[in-house]
């Protein structure tokens, strides 16, 4: 598979011939290589093998893997999946009429509810979170040592202090 190819069938404007500011040959080698990851992300997507599989999206699929570390609220989900609390109750009624998720009392406050996962819930967390999870079959046919210059250039990538999401401790 050609990382600078966009196999998604659709154009994202990411491939390395059409990205945004790189024009080909008058590309910065920085501008190449984002391109080319962008392009082979894209053709990555996970979004299609969730609804064969579970006939969700990728915002329930993450919903559900972070119920299976444990049981939140309507508030704390509506936090978590950055939506007001209307839109959280809609989604996760969805969710219960699926049978994948049940709310209970709160054991400290009966006024509240927790959001739990059905037995069904738990393993379509674990379903969603193989398929979010699981590498890309191209990199089976990378070397290892393809493999482990990639994981370097990832660990100084991430290591980056612009690379940080906004809020999180800059000091390790």
């Amino acid at each position: 598979m050609n990382p600078d190819t966009n196999t998604t069938g659709t154009d994202s404007g990411t491939s390395a011939d059409s990205s945004p500011g790189t024009d080909g040959a008058d590309a910065t080698p920085a501008a190449q290589a984002w391109a080319g990851m962008q392009a082979f992300i894209a053709g990555q997507d996970r979004r299609r093998a969730l609804r064969i599989e579970l006939d969700l999206g990728e915002g329930k699929a993450e919903l559900l893997i972070r119920l299976a570390q444990a049981p939140m609220t309507l508030r704390q989900i509506a936090e978590a999946v950055e939506v007001d609390p209307s839109a959280a109750t809609v989604g996760v009624d969805r969710l219960e009429r699926r049978g994948l998720v049940q709310r209970r009392a709160h054991p400290d406050d009966n006024r509240r509810k927790l959001v739990h996962l059905t037995e069904a819930g738990r393993k379509a967390a674990a379903t969603a979170q193989r398929i979010l999870s699981e590498p890309p079959t191209a990199f089976a046919a990378l070397s290892a040592a393809d493999l482990a210059a990639l994981t370097r250039l990832f660990a100084t990538l991430n290591a980056a202090p612009e690379s940080r999401p906004p809020g999180s401790d800059s000091e390790a």
